[in-house]
């Protein structure tokens, strides 16, 4: 695959410029707004590690309120938030249970097993990225000394852009805790399943006992996540990002981004799937590609061409300053709000150009 790490333009031009780059790779390369650079530039802050931070403070009391939780707890990453959620959740030995493609499972390098000793125990999932309740129950291990004990049950809402069955996830938790075990949701894109379902964050949280809500994806703060659950659980979480290292110290500075985003830039997300649909219409009407189009779908566009076309699509995208994801099985197109009308356009253009001069 090629390397796209240096392709970013050192200028910030606009989308609307012809030869200017246009990063579909993810809505994790936003730039925060000059709104926004403004209030992290003005915000009060202190010593998050000794609780003086008043940025920090605020903003976990907005988050753990918007998805009905008691607390919360201000992190630098997803991937730290996910781990830190697991380190409190589960003993070394212990195992959780997850979907094959969740990001838990798939993309933050096995840290659970590695750092905490946690076994995992990955379930295929269906073509909409969910699990089946019947699938966890037979895959909760029986209370003998044999195996390891069973502990967490870890869902992921959207999953690859899908907003998740919400009866499905009241299934599992239900059956979760008459086992005695506990759920949590990976949310890091909550926010676009609750616009894209109209259901508010405090309803698709409700079954989890803990949910990392990302605030760097599609509501474009720079950095950080926020976990949140009962206040005890917070209580030993802020121990668990001790262990690992993310005791950040005036942490308002970011953490005043994030207030900003999740106030301001939740329902503007309706515009980046109004543009993914635009986007999947028109990919669907080019021969030689292959599109997936799904009523769940959000953000995220998938489509595949002819091993044949891949290498040369990937080149034809670099020299037309369009930066994408995948190729090998297939490309993913990511909508966020760096990404406008005419860079959808463009993107039609080019792949439509490519297929008519080959």
């Amino acid at each position: 695959m090629v390397n796209y790490q240096n392709m970013r333009s050192e200028s910030d031009v606009s989308m609307a410029e012809p030869n200017s780059i246009i990063d579909f790779r993810s809505d994790t390369v936003t730039r925060p707004s000059s709104k926004m650079r403004a209030v992290m530039a003005d915000a009060e802050v202190g010593d998050d590690v000794y609780g003086d931070d008043a940025s920090v403070k605020a903003l976990e009391e907005t988050v753990a309120d918007l998805v009905g939780k008691e607390a919360a707890l201000y992190v630098s990453s997803g991937t730290q938030s996910n781990l830190i959620a697991l380190l409190t959740h589960c003993g070394r030995g212990e195992e959780y249970i997850g979907g094959d493609i969740y990001h838990i499972s798939h993309y933050e390098a096995g840290g659970a097993a590695v750092l905490g000793g946690i076994s995992p125990k990955h379930l295929p999932t269906d073509s909409n990225g969910g699990l089946k309740v019947e699938q966890v129950e037979a895959a909760i291990n029986p209370d003998d000394f044999h195996f390891a004990k069973t502990r967490l049950v870890c869902l992921e809402n959207t999953v690859n852009g899908m907003v998740q069955n919400q009866e499905e996830i009241c299934r599992i938790s239900e059956l979760a805790h008459s086992k005695g075990l506990l759920l949590h949701l990976d949310g890091a894109r909550l926010m676009n399943a609750v616009v894209a379902s109209g259901k508010p964050a405090k309803e698709l949280a409700a079954p989890a006992d803990s949910v990392s809500i990302c605030l760097s994806k599609g509501l474009g703060a720079p950095v950080g996540s926020v976990l949140c659950g009962p206040q005890d659980f917070i209580d030993r979480a802020r121990y668990n990002r001790k262990l690992v290292g993310g005791g950040m110290r005036q942490a308002g500075i970011i953490a005043a981004g994030g207030h900003y985003a999740i106030s301001n830039n939740i329902e503007r997300l309706a515009e980046d799937h109004r543009r993914a649909k635009i986007l999947a219409e028109g990919l669907a009407q080019i021969e030689g590609i292959a599109v997936e189009i799904n009523d769940d779908q959000t953000n995220m566009v998938f489509a595949s061409v002819e091993p044949v076309n891949q290498q040369a699509l990937i080149t034809h995208f670099i020299n037309s300053a369009i930066l994408v994801d995948g190729g090998d099985p297939s490309f993913r197109f990511v909508t966020h709000m760096d990404i406008d009308d005419n860079a959808i356009h463009r993107l039609l253009d080019t792949i439509s150009a490519y297929f008519n001069n080959k």
